[in-house]
């Protein structure tokens, strides 16, 4: 008998030569194929309604999550319920994506027999190019045969690991065809730690009256003032064109006391490479800087000129860590 470690290595070793084969597939007619599949996707003004049975149902549910989250309306659509009145949610403007490896899925045959009575474009992914599923089909791709890691019982393994890269490779080749920005990534991904890294500084930023700033004629004694009256332990320092041109910190005011405090201009203190970012910065980039350079405040610019302030405890609270 084998150890159970042994046997994940083969069972990980044998999925991976099967990942190989499908990579090496997309060089032949499965690219074009598969390009093919991502043209009729795009182009469809409606839905992708993604189905198939078994342990090919379980990936068609990953896969219709997987396009949906990334731009494309998607549904997974049950073969059995498809039989029983959900038919109803496949409409002319959609596309069918079946997953069958054996290409003879009895339960399939009247999704495929909807999809052609409505000229409704189906796509079929299995590993027999000569099945009834994909003579039916507009577009098949065709997976390379494979040995399944659980070879005695012939259990999907290997095959339904080629078929879940298949539905990735679907999905950002699409993301990739599209445009689909970050932006609206995050706007499917409100929540979770995924979310608040998506986010950018104009999410968090402070505007307005809560912007600590001064101009640099003002003095010392208005600059602790100012600092004081905030909650952001830093003031920025703007020249006659509301320019920023440098700030003032606790350090600063530390600096200045030790060497005998007098009341002169803000601009004899402040120090003159203030810390900034954009608007359209990730916070989590920003973040990173702040703790590369163990500061707690960014002054957020638009031509040199202060349009927020970003402090560490607003990109904590936003589940930045």
């Amino acid at each position: 008998m084998k150890s159970s470690p042994q046997v994940a290595i083969e069972t990980i070793a044998c999925e991976l030569s099967g990942l190989e084969s499908l990579r090496e597939a997309f060089e032949g007619p499965l690219g074009d194929a598969f390009a093919s599949a991502v043209d009729v996707i795009a182009d469809a003004p409606g839905r992708v309604i993604v189905t198939g049975v078994g342990k090919s149902g379980h990936i068609a549910r990953k896969i219709a999550a997987t396009l949906a989250s990334t731009g494309k309306p998607a549904h997974f659509v049950h073969p059995s319920d498809a039989s029983h009145g959900d038919l109803g949610m496949i409409r002319e403007n959609d596309v069918v994506f079946a997953l069958s490896w054996s290409g003879e899925s009895s339960e399939l045959s009247d999704i495929v027999a909807h999809s052609r009575r409505f000229n409704v474009p189906l796509i079929v992914s299995t590993g027999n190019a000569e099945s009834t599923l994909a003579k039916a089909a507009d577009v098949v791709l065709v997976l390379p045969q494979c040995e399944e890691a659980c070879a005695d019982l012939m259990a999907p393994t290997t095959s339904t690991t080629m078929q879940l890269a298949l539905g990735d490779a679907l999905a950002a080749s699409l993301v990739n065809k599209t445009n689909f920005s970050g932006e609206d990534f995050h706007a499917l991904h409100p929540g979770g730690r995924l979310g608040a890294r998506l986010l950018r500084v104009r999410a968090l930023m402070h505007t307005g009256e809560e912007i600590p700033l001064l101009n640099e004629d003002a003095t010392l004694s208005e600059a602790i003032v100012r600092m004081t009256s905030g909650r952001f332990g830093i003031t920025g320092v703007v020249n006659g064109e509301s320019k920023l041109v440098g700030s003032i910190t606790d350090g600063d005011l530390r600096r200045a006391f030790s060497q005998g405090f007098h009341d002169r201009p803000a601009k004899d203190v402040m120090g003159k490479a203030p810390r900034i970012t954009t608007a359209d910065e990730f916070a989590h980039r920003a973040l990173a800087r702040m703790n590369a350079d163990s500061i707690t405040s960014l002054f957020v610019v638009k031509d040199a000129k202060v349009i927020g302030i970003l402090h560490i405890h607003d990109l904590l609270r936003a589940g930045l860590v």
